[in-house]
């Protein structure tokens, strides 16, 4: 304990407030709050205290704290958790990427609002539903909008006649005046009974609206809200009726070896309309009331709906002053429920047994993972009998049709993941114009290894090809000095492996995770070689039409490929464009520009 510390110690008030914990560089490690900022305080420095691993690996970085005091323990409450969300403190329990988190905005404070995703909420005036941890789901929930209610998605309202979107029945064309406010304003606010879950009542409006337009003799609008309710109707089947009515969050909690999981189910008029799931950090050596106190304070301080019940899996410490501050947030009655037993019960363990179900699901996803990464690799190095696993692999493809625009590709793999930073191509000079893979392999080993130091050797160097590919790399890889990396060769067909000094290649399993890591790493190696030889290729294949333009040799025609990139934009250009590109002449830009204005007048006769 530092001198400044101690001396904080004696000046700490008999107040509810906040302290914030700071390490020797100044930096927030750990916030939190306290009825009695004394008391509280001071425990994290009481020798004889019991303390948890974290809290003293904690205290031994605390070099400074601070103290915010506040009028009540609700107050303290809010500062703390709006504390957390911005500095997120190494040593406080936190929703992982809570900042990331989409949310659909209703732009209300628009004549014709839009429904789009966001992930910042402003107090501008529009609605917020969320958050979701699925950007995905948001999407889907997004285009099953769209369907459903015919929405503006474009941004400019000053079109001078509807688009096609119009046309097809998804939009009611407000940007030209073919609907009127009162109208778009009612289908908005069915739009957001629908997000939050309403759909009985929404159901109720369709119908109403639909009867209503069908007595005026207005067909095409009843058929389209008779549309749209049978829409809703079948999404609204797929709903189970889990409570008997009002809104609820309820709340299931579970542990693992890979973490902690909170499941958090939505109740929205007895029915339950869907749910999300939240991983936790910093929790594993707290225990399970710490952990969802810490959630609960956290979701709640961002989501921008609170129900009027939440449904825990037990009791919290807290529970009196969450309920206070969640009723604070609402403006309205909110309580906090423990349900022991019936229909309340039966799905807060429902809840739980998905957190659990989700958490094993990520662990089978990992070994999974595992198994095709650095499990292949160590499988594929006891394959090859090599005297360490092979972690960083370099492999060699040639690509080229009948030996024009030969180039080679390597591609790298380091503890059995692609490493594109380390990608290279080569562009193979020794054999233009004759296909020879053995020779075109020897200047690629010869570039890559030729001047390389043994630090800059990768574990294993595989050669796309047989025998004769295999003893061309060797042949310049060992001639470089580099005698102990092992090079193998890959057959075209059943990936044999040919090795250095053996008759028979090397037959992976055929079911082996060696032998889908084999395979990945050619597919790759062959991906990478036949995008670089078609890009070379299409690029030769451009600009060989200026061939026969007089007066534009090589270099200018490069000079133009380089400034416009395509054949359509030098055709388009001016002539004091073309000339005014270094290099270029003023005639050499009118020939040019004369060439494809000939061409023009050709095909239009």
């Amino acid at each position: 304990m530092t001198e400044l510390v101690e001396e904080k110690l004696k000046l700490l008030p008999d107040s509810p407030g906040v302290y914030i914990m700071k390490d020797a560089h100044g930096k927030i490690i750990y916030v939190g709050k306290a009825v009695i900022l004394k008391n509280r305080v001071r425990q994290y420095f009481q020798s004889g205290k019991n303390h948890s691993p974290k809290v003293r690996a904690m205290v031994s970085k605390i070099e400074d704290f601070e103290t915010i005091l506040t009028g009540s323990e609700v107050e303290a409450l809010i500062l703390e958790c709006n504390l957390i969300k911005k500095h997120r403190p190494r040593y406080n329990i936190s929703l992982k990427d809570d900042k990331t988190y989409p949310y659909v905005k209703v732009t209300l404070q628009e004549d014709y609002p839009r429904a789009l995703i966001t992930r910042r909420i402003l107090k501008d005036g529009a609605r917020y539903f969320g958050p979701y941890t699925n950007v995905g789901a948001v999407h889907e929930s997004l285009r099953l909008l769209r369907r459903l209610f015919p929405l503006r998605s474009c941004k400019r309202m000053d079109a001078e006649r509807p688009c096609l979107e119009y046309h097809i029945k998804r939009c009611l064309a407000p940007c030209t005046g073919l609907v009127d406010k009162a109208e778009y304003a009612l289908m908005i606010h069915e739009v957001c009974l629908f997000l939050e879950g309403r759909t009985d009542v929404v159901e109720e409006n369709l119908e109403g609206q639909m009867l209503a337009a069908a007595e005026n003799l207005n067909f095409e609008l009843a058929a389209r809200l008779r549309d749209q309710l049978r829409a809703v109707r079948k999404i609204s089947e797929k709903q189970n009726i889990v409570t008997g009515s009002g809104d609820q969050d309820v709340i299931g909690m579970a542990r693992s070896e890979f973490g902690v999981c909170v499941q958090v189910f939505f109740v929205r008029a007895g029915k339950m309309v869907g749910r999300e799931h939240f991983l936790l950090s910093g929790g594993e050596e707290e225990d399970d009331a710490a952990v969802l106190t810490a959630f609960i304070k956290q979701y709640y301080n961002q989501a921008v709906f609170v129900p009027r019940e939440i449904l825990l899996p037990f009791s919290l410490p807290e529970q009196k002053l969450l309920v206070s501050w969640l009723t604070q947030r609402k403006d309205a009655k909110v309580s906090l429920e423990c349900p022991q037993r019936g229909t309340k019960r039966d799905i807060v363990k429902m809840a739980e047994g998905n957190a659990a179900k989700y958490l094993d699901d990520e662990a089978a996803r990992l070994r999974e993972a595992n198994a095709r990464t650095l499990g292949a690799v160590e499988e594929l190095g006891r394959y090859l009998q090599l005297s360490k696993s092979p972690m960083r692999m370099e492999c060699f493809d040639i690509s080229h049709i009948q030996g024009s625009e030969t180039v080679a590709s390597m591609v790298v793999f380091e503890g059995g993941i692609p490493k594109k930073s380390d990608y290279r191509r080569f562009k193979i000079q020794s054999t233009e114009g004759k296909p020879d893979d053995f020779l075109s392999m020897r200047e690629v080993t010869s570039r890559r290894y030729g001047k390389a130091e043994p630090a800059e050797m990768p574990d294993l160097i595989i050669i796309d090809g047989g025998k004769g590919q295999l003893s061309s790399a060797l042949e310049i890889i060992r001639g470089a000095g580099h005698l102990m990396v092992p090079v193998v060769g890959l057959a075209k067909q059943f990936e044999y492996i040919f090795t250095e000094g053996a008759s028979e290649p090397v037959i992976l399993p055929r079911h082996s995770q060696a032998l889908y890591l084999v395979q990945r790493i050619r597919d790759e190696a062959h991906r990478f070689a036949i995008t670089y030889h078609r890009k070379l290729r299409r690029k030769r294949n451009m600009v060989s039409i200026l061939d026969h333009v007089n007066g534009i040799g090589p270099k200018r025609r490069q000079l133009l490929w380089n400034h416009f990139g395509t054949i359509t934009r030098i055709k388009a250009a001016s002539v004091e464009e073309m000339a005014s590109i270094a290099g270029m002449t003023l005639p050499s830009a009118q020939a040019v520009y004369n060439f494809f204005a000939a061409q023009q007048n050709l095909l239009q006769k």
